[in-house]
């Protein structure tokens, strides 16, 4: 008799497959078409919503890693949210303006580029971007990642221009935006000014000089006459290319100043500088004819060291003692805080130089030179006229336009302002109402806000929204009414913002519409578009408000931390400028993404990884149990090792899955199901462990922290149930009576560890999730696909702490037993456990804790287990090193059944069937 025929082995049809790649495609294709993501959202209709708002990704170029954690990470949440409950759909989103899709347009068509009118580039850019968001689209999805991937937002849509229309009508309603000359981040290689958030610091070497600024009219500081022949005052500057725009020198008031003699000359220089100076420019002797403070040098005037005009001491409090002189070359033209002192003193703003970074006429000598190379020039001419005290190179941290990566400059430019100092106190007051996580991102905001003052919005490029300003040709007013905003809006919604490029002034603004300030009806419009952050910073307005199923403000932005100064900021300013709120109530952000050892991510360091070639060789599911894995609030590790790991991660769990399915034959839900009071103990103390494990993963997901629902599922998974439960659970489900309650039982608590399992590991394992679902059992599923059910509850009549504790108490001991096999096994006394009996001495308290199991052997999956007292121990035992006791080992007494591998002093007994034991002749003869 084939013995096996009689054993209920399990089935092997869910199982690790090569094809995992090919697999999770085809389970795309099955929830596309049966519209899976809809009818979650129709399940929850009419119940509390969770909006979670995409950030944008650009619309240039293929995805990266780094946009794969993001978007795994929204995908996660969710489908989390969706599964609990609550109605949470999830907006795609593309940021499509700017100036790297202009630059790529300019550089494919070359010299054609001129002949095109600006609506016809435009139309060139929009297809452009079109082009990369289906195929990001498609690279987005691959991930797993659902959505209204056919109804995403787009900024460059009518209706999402028009609604940005509308906020930058009410912003400058609200008095928030101005145009004026003031100094900006500049790029003379894209023509264009930058925000903060375009602006990224490299290390540069730059020139360093010391500049002696003769006195014009001399004043007496203390008994010290400070004369136009043989006095100075002492500035250092890194960019020498700016003292033609030189305005004046600011000291501070209350610092203390000297003046000192060397080689003829009266120098005036900050007290607690002045000896490093002297030895950076090489002056060995000199003396301190006075000491004074500050406010002293009031009234004292300089000449320019190139131009006929004065520059005279300010007073200022940004001047600080941690280099240079303490005497600030001050120049309005080309720095913020040059510009502000500057206001405040009626200083000119003077910035003689091209869009291209080359002077003008005004800057005389130096018309027609490039900022850069006038830096020789000016050095040359200060050295001619004895002014250049020093020439010295040092390295330090310069601005960097994020797009081109070459150096930008300050420069003064009309262009229109956002005044953040309006609305800082009401957006710090709110960053203060937001959930941040990590924590430390309320303190980072509030930083970003604190250091801004004005948000330069202008762009002198073509390809974004206009600016809708129009100016009176003969007052020069600027003009946005009520009537003009509403005008372009209306006229954007139909016809999208190509039109203000395609038509007049008179064709968008109302007939007859005149100036407000002097009655005339000629008007220009205004030539520079918005910034791409007032784009995709309007998106509270542009997509929560207009979307049916969505709401403002959103529970969670989720982004990088790049957002800090990007999306998060100009969303929450163009929301406080709007409406006084900030856009979300929550902010969770994700770190880069760098390789094994930390570093950036670059082609020439060849430690790229691609998601595509980690989805073909790996499948998607690695790579979102990887996301899972990282503890996404830091920067996040990726390299093939690590994939590789979390690769063995995923094949426990799925182990997990399959062992479990594979058990369920025969096994219908309903009609098989035993009541939990007719459970065995240590069905009844899984099912506990699975209720904690529910819990903390519940908590993991609500805090963002799912590095800690990854260890803890494969820490279920690879220790409570592949080591310990499952394994014992082997010979139970092997060998029992196909229908015997010991049996029906263990299916029963392995079928809610699975269906359990399965739903809170769905959002992330999105695909084989799917697969083991639909593996179920028919009878027992309660909807279609995993992602249409409801989050496990803890069911807390399965909690039983005095239960875990005596069963942790065993597992403990089991440690021990196995030490004692593994040595038995090096010393080939055994081979199996189940070839070996064992022998446990301990203490009277240990064995009558024993005493409480009446299935030992399984439980240690030996074939016989003996108890004796510790002190009949022999001296060949293994002594534990968890607990009290020690084992001795050895081959257990009789034979070996065919049936169910244990040794029995029972196999031969029964003359019809001497190949198994006692137990198995019971089990056959009621088959």
């Amino acid at each position: 008799m084939d013995y096996k025929e009689t054993l209920n082995l399990p089935e092997t049809e869910f199982q690790m497959r090569a094809n995992l790649s090919e697999r999770e495609e085809e389970f795309q294709e099955y929830w596309e078409e049966n519209e899976i993501y809809d009818e979650a959202l129709k399940n929850r209709e009419g119940a509390e919503k969770f909006i979670l708002h995409d950030g944008p990704p650009y619309a240039n170029g293929d995805i990266h890693i780094g946009h794969a954690l993001n978007q795994v990470l929204k995908d996660i949440l969710t489908r989390y949210k969706t599964l609990q409950g609550y109605q949470s759909p999830y907006i795609p989103g593309w940021d499509t303006h700017g100036l790297p899709i202009e630059h790529q347009i300019t550089k494919e068509l070359g010299d054609k580029i001129e002949e095109l009118s600006t609506a016809e580039l435009r139309e060139e850019c929009k297809n452009y971007a079109l082009k990369y968001i289906d195929r990001q689209r498609e690279q987005f999805k691959r991930l797993g990642a659902w959505g209204e991937w056919d109804n995403p937002y787009v900024t460059l849509d009518p209706e999402y221009e028009a609604k940005q229309i509308e906020v930058f009508g009410e912003i400058i309603k609200n008095g928030y935006l101005s145009k004026g000359m003031k100094p900006v981040y500049w790029c003379p290689h894209c023509n264009t000014a930058l925000a903060e958030a375009e602006v990224e610091y490299e290390e540069a070497r730059a020139p360093s000089i010391y500049v002696k600024f003769p006195v014009q009219e001399g004043i007496t500081v203390g008994d010290t006459e400070l004369t136009a022949e043989d006095s100075y005052v002492v500035i250092w500057t890194t960019t020498p290319w700016t003292i033609p725009s030189n305005m004046a020198i600011t000291v501070h008031p209350d610092f203390d100043y000297v003046v000192a003699e060397a080689e003829g000359d009266l120098l005036v220089v900050a007290k607690e500088l002045v000896d490093e100076m002297m030895e950076i420019v090489g002056i060995d002797e000199y003396e301190i004819v006075e000491e004074i403070e500050g406010d002293a040098l009031e009234g004292l005037v300089t000449t320019h060291p190139f131009f006929d005009r004065e520059s005279p001491i300010i007073f200022g409090d940004h001047v600080t003692l941690e280099q240079g002189t303490g005497c600030v070359h001050t120049a309005p033209g080309h720095g913020h805080e040059d510009y502000v002192i500057g206001v405040e003193y009626d200083l000119p703003v003077f910035a003689p130089m091209d869009n291209d970074g080359v002077f003008t006429e005004e800057a005389g000598p130096f018309a027609g030179m490039y900022y850069d190379d006038a830096n020789i020039k000016v050095t040359d001419m200060l050295e001619d006229d004895d002014l250049l005290m020093n020439l010295d190179f040092i390295d330090h941290s310069y601005p960097n336009c994020w797009r081109c990566k070459n150096p930008i400059i300050f420069r003064a430019t009309e262009q229109w302002f956002a005044s953040v100092d309006a609305i800082k106190d009401d957006a710090l007051e709110t960053i203060k109402d937001v959930d941040w996580y990590p924590e430390w991102g309320e303190e980072r905001m509030a930083n970003m806000i604190e250091d801004r003052s004005d948000w330069c919005i202008s762009r002198q490029k073509s390809w974004g929204v206009p600016i809708p300003i129009f100016y009176c040709q003969d007052c020069g007013a600027d003009i946005a009414t009520d009537e003009t905003i509403k005008a372009v809006k209306e006229l954007f919604a139909e016809e999208g913002s190509n039109a203000w490029f395609e038509k007049t002034a008179e064709e968008i603004l109302p007939a007859g519409f005149e100036c407000p300030e002097c009655g005339e009806i000629e008007f220009e419009k205004e030539s520079d578009i918005m910034d791409v952050w007032f784009d995709s910073g309007s998106s509270h307005a542009s997509v929560l408000e207009i979307r049916e199923e969505l709401e403002r403000p959103a529970d969670i932005y989720l982004e990088g931390t790049d957002q800090y100064r990007g999306w998060f900021n100009s969303s929450l300013l163009t929301s406080i400028a709007y409406k006084g709120e900030a856009p979300y109530k929550g902010v969770v952000t994700n770190g880069f993404t760098v390789d094994a050892n930390g570093k950036k991510m670059s082609k020439s360091q060849g430690n790229v990884v691609s998601p595509h070639e980690v989805i073909d060789q790996y499948g998607a599911d690695i790579l979102r149990l990887w996301v899972a894995s990282s503890d996404f609030k830091e920067d996040v590790r990726v390299s093939d090792k690590i994939l590789q790991q979390n690769a063995e991660v995923y094949r426990r769990i799925r182990n997990t899955f399959r062992y479990i399915l594979g058990n369920m034959d025969n096994f219908d839900p309903v009609e098989n199901t035993v009541e939990y009071d007719e459970l065995l103990e240590i069905d009844k103390w899984a099912l506990h462990k699975l209720q904690k494990l529910v819990d903390e993963i519940t908590e993991a997901y609500e805090e963002y922290d799912y590095h800690k629902l990854y260890h803890k599922v494969h820490n279920f998974c690879a220790t409570e149930m592949s080591s310990f439960y499952m394994d014992v659970l082997k010979d139970r489900l092997y060998t029992s009576v196909t229908d015997s309650t010991k049996r029906r039982a263990a299916q029963t608590a392995m079928y809610e560890i699975l269906t359990t399992l399965i739903k809170v590991l769905s959002p992330v394992l999105v695909h084989t999730a799917e697969e083991a679902w639909q593996h179920l059992p028919e009878s027992g599923k309660e909807a279609e696909s995993v992602f249409l059910t409801d989050w496990p509850e803890v069911k807390e009549d399965y909690i039983n702490e005095e239960l875990e504790a005596k069963w942790d108490r065993l597992l403990t001991i089991r440690e021990d037993v196995s030490k004692a096999l593994e040595l038995a096994r090096n010393e080939d006394i055994v081979g199996h456990s189940l070839d070996a009996g064992i022998e446990i001495y301990a203490s009277e308290e240990v064995n009558d804790f024993l005493k409480q199991f009446d299935n030992l052997a399984d439980l240690f999956i030996v074939s016989k287990v003996e108890l004796a007292a510790k002190e009949n121990a022999d001296v060949t035992t293994y002594t534990g090193e968890e607990t009290d006791i020690e084992v001795v080992v050895e081959a257990a007494p009789g034979e070996k059944c065919d049936r169910c591998w244990k040794y029995r002093t029972s196999v031969g007994d029964n003359e019809d069937h001497p190949e198994i034991c006692a137990e198995c002749l019971e089990v056959v003869n009621q088959l």
